[in-house]
């Protein structure tokens, strides 16, 4: 093994036990934070308590945020949230991210929540494939033994004495993720403690660990009444935090409204909020959840002396000098580093560092002069320390891979140190792809550095390590290397310096579809920081040519360049996979460039493999002009364009103030109907547009607690449900009509390689004058015939359809090509 690469091995767990217990207060934005004086006092009272709570869902915006900032602030508690999965099978409201865009987007989603709370994050590897109706589907395609795995080897980082879960273990009418996550729970709770159940290196390394209880968060949304819940167990969670200038509640609105992509902002509330909550296994309670659990150091033995100097830190403490409290603290850290290894020792030294760091107003950051670099290659850092606080402090040294950023420096108050120089970036630095999107499987993101299972994220491939020297007290602070910039409406943000591959490679198109036998153009960038020389060529599927088969490509250093081919499919109808590779120095890279840039979070980097989806089908229509009002994360107008549709994308006022003349069809894309209101006005004139000839085509609308469907959508009533069909596979019963037959002739092989699931939001009631040629139903159910509505109205056609033609027309699914050409073509 390299050396080098072997004195990284010998952090890694150290690493991500750190940054397990950094979650908690991790700047969202990567700024290096600083709290307040009324936080930093409850970080001083926190020293005291020894203690946690896990709550365990499946899914980002499951949490009770209520519940998690109370337990985090008012108990002072180590409280986390182990999201089973990192919600990447739902939809998006803010954007096209969908799969593992999306999962990044809802992990930073969750790590802003966490940020606001207090509490930390977690996940397991399992991936949200979309609804499921029930658990053991769930635990099938997940796998059952790796998810309970991952769940145990939460339990053992976080040692909670309470687990919490949000849903129950019986099945019932809720997602199948839901009740998984709970049995996983229930099942993890036993295994955690016990010692033979050690399925790799890490657990063994925790060992065992056994909670004292775990309960079911009840609530009235499970058929519970008030008077039932009032009997249970409980806690009342409304308190007003005065170190905060909040309650617990208004706190949980502030932390839920981060699930943006979700669309769930939530509104303040205030006044007495009990949770009720109800025994699954473990020790007997009778008041609340904590009975019976001791939150100090007297479980630990021999920490008398340790206590004594917290508590001396804490009363010299003051907001306007909180260097009073740093000989306390430094006393506190010595007395528990001679104490012999516990379950609270690691985690309570990370809590006392940061504290100390804190109250001494310590900045530090290292910052780079670019956003990306590659291996091999030289980047400018700037390091800067302030000493904020008159202490006494000295920098013991600033290293970055083995190289000295800023030498021994005695710190003064309010003297800043700096230092800028060159930076070689090593040969073995990892490139900035999130760990778990390395090599994505059918049901789990598996991992391959076991001490990164279920983080957040991974450590930043390049970490400063700063040592401070508190008199004879050592504490290393960790610093990603970022990029600092001033966005002239955000202010300052930092992003993670990025490391990229040689050369990246990003196809213009995700998708190519052959209508008919005609060849298509297809585009790629290479792009390179340092510059690079190599071969392109695409590697297809059978059947599937290229022309050339082969471009040879230059781009200068920080450049891209353009390289075209011409694909050649197959007469027959086909599918695959077309892989873009670029040869440089020998080596093959098929990685493109893909980065979320949102408001609400850091920039995120994701490498995917740079494949394009080939479709080799007939797709016949008539009509060819469409208008489309796109929904919120909406890629279908380009999958249309590809079906040979000449496509115009329509905003509420081009449909309120224009004609519609222009167009064969209108199509609402998914939600447009939820997202846009003003629609609900434009009705009369969307219904004289089908009775002179036109087709309005409406995807999936949503009625529920969250949002509702207008009361009229088409030319006669219908009502929307919550009916769906998960299974991607379930049969299709068609019933004879027109547009199952014309201009395509709609078939078995039409129903085949659609993705995630059929559909959803099917139509639940409707008048007469709707036809329904379709019937589908997941195992086990009644038939539901309400996925497509079809109805005539003067010359022209309404449709409304729940069949999720939003996945499946971006996959490339050839059936749902030719059936939604049948629907456009339903008018006059």
């Amino acid at each position: 093994m390299h050396p080098s690469k072997r004195a990284r091995s010998a952090v890694l767990a150290p690493m991500a036990l750190t940054l397990l217990l950094s979650t908690a207060n991790a700047a969202p934005t990567l700024r290096p934070s600083q709290p307040d004086g009324a936080r930093l006092e409850r970080w001083l009272d926190r020293l005291l308590v020894v203690g946690g709570v896990l709550y365990v869902a499946a899914h980002p915006d499951d949490e009770n945020t209520r519940l998690l900032a109370y337990l985090s602030n008012r108990s002072l508690l180590r409280t986390g949230y182990l999201s089973v999965t990192r919600g990447d099978g739902g939809q998006n409201l803010i954007g096209p991210e969908l799969g593992p865009g999306l999962g990044l987007i809802r992990t930073q989603e969750l790590l802003a929540a966490r940020a606001m709370d207090g509490a930390e994050q977690l996940f397991t590897r399992a991936r949200d494939f979309g609804f499921s109706k029930s658990p053991e589907e769930s635990l099938a395609i997940w796998g059952h033994d790796a998810v309970l795995a991952d769940v145990v080897l939460a339990i053992r980082r976080l040692r909670p004495d309470v687990i919490i879960t949000r849903f129950p273990v019986e099945a019932g009418d809720t997602h199948g993720q839901h009740t998984a996550s709970a049995r996983l729970a229930v099942e993890a709770f036993t295994k955690a403690a016990d010692p033979s159940y050690m399925p790799d290196a890490e657990h063994r390394r925790l060992g065992p660990w056994k909670a004292r209880r775990i309960v079911f968060n009840e609530s009235g949304f499970f058929g519970k009444s008030d008077a039932e819940l009032a009997a249970l167990p409980h806690l009342d969670v409304g308190g007003y935090d005065p170190w905060l200038g909040l309650s617990y509640p208004e706190l949980a609105a502030d932390s839920r409204s981060n699930h943006k992509s979700q669309g769930f902002g939530a509104a303040r509330r205030r006044g007495p909020t009990p949770e009720a909550f109800h025994l699954l296994a473990g020790d007997p309670m009778k008041e609340s959840p904590l009975d019976g659990v001791a939150t100090d150091w007297s479980r630990v033995p021999g920490t008398e002396r340790l206590v004594t100097e917290l508590r001396r830190a804490r009363q010299a403490y003051r907001p306007g000098t909180p260097e009073a409290a740093l000989p306390g603290l430094l006393a506190a850290r010595a007395e528990l580093r001679k104490l012999p290894a516990n379950p609270w020792k690691e985690e309570k030294l990370a809590e006392l560092d940061r504290t100390i760091v804190a109250c001494a107003g310590l900045f530090a950051d290292v910052i780079a002069d670019r956003t990306s670099t590659s291996p091999g290659a030289s980047v400018t850092t700037t390091t800067t320390v302030l000493l904020r606080r008159p202490a006494q402090v000295t920098l013991t040294s600033a290293r970055l891979a083995g190289q000295s950023l800023l030498g021994q420096s005695a710190l003064k108050d309010g003297v800043p140190v700096e230092a800028k120089g060159s930076f070689t970036i090593p040969a073995d630095t990892r490139v900035s792809n999130p760990a778990w999107l390395e090599a994505p499987e059918a049901g789990l993101y598996p991992v391959r550095n076991p001490a990164w299972i279920g983080l957040p994220e991974e450590p930043a491939p390049l970490e400063a390590e700063l040592v401070f020297a508190f008199g004879k007290e050592s504490i290393t602070v960790q610093r990603p290397v970022a990029y600092k910039w001033t966005d002239p409406v955000l202010g300052e943000r930092y992003r993670r310096l990025e490391v990229l591959p040689a050369v990246t490679v990003d196809p213009r198109n995700g998708l190519l579809l052959f209508p008919d036998a005609s060849p298509r153009p297809l585009e790629v960038t290479v792009r390179s920081v340092r510059g690079a020389s190599g071969t392109l060529a695409l590697e297809l599927p059978p059947g599937f040519s290229a022309e050339p088969a082969n471009v040879p490509f230059t781009v200068a250093a920080g450049g891209e360049s353009t390289l075209r081919f011409k694909v050649v499919p197959p007469k027959p109808a086909a599918r695959g996979t077309l892989r873009v590779v670029a040869t440089v120095d020998g080596r093959q890279l098929d990685r493109g460039l893909h980065r979320i840039d949102a408001s609400h979070i850091p920039v995120q980097t994701w490498l995917p493999l740079a494949t394009v989806q080939l479709t080799r089908a007939d797709v016949a229509h008539a009509k060819r002009r469409i208008g489309y009002l796109p929904g919120p994360g909406d890629e279908v107008p380009e999958a249309l364009r590809q079906a040979g549709y000449e496509v115009t994308p329509l905003s509420v006022a081009d449909l309120r103030d224009g004609s519609l003349d222009r167009f064969d069809a209108v199509v609402f894309g998914i939600r447009a109907f939820n997202v846009e209101p003003q629609l609900e006005g434009l009705h009369r004139k969307l219904m004289d547009y089908v009775a002179a000839g036109g087709t309005v085509l409406v995807q999936y609308v949503t009625s529920n607690f969250i949002s509702k469907a207008p009361p009229e959508i088409g030319p006669f009533p219908f009502t929307i449900g919550r009916g769906r069909v998960t299974d991607e596979t379930a049969a299709v019963e068609t019933a004879g009509h027109p547009v199952l037959t014309a201009p395509n002739r709609i078939g078995p092989d039409d129903w085949a390689g659609w993705v995630q699931e059929r559909g959803l939001y099917f139509a639940e009631s409707w008048d007469p004058h709707y036809a329904t040629p379709l019937s589908m139903h997941d195992p086990g159910e009644q038939p539901l015939k309400g996925s497509v509505l079809v109805a005539r109205s003067g010359k022209g056609a309404f449709v409304y359809t729940g069949l999720s033609f939003f996945r499946q027309l971006p996959a490339g699914v050839p059936g749902a090509f030719r059936l939604f050409a049948n629907l456009v073509d339903a008018g006059g």
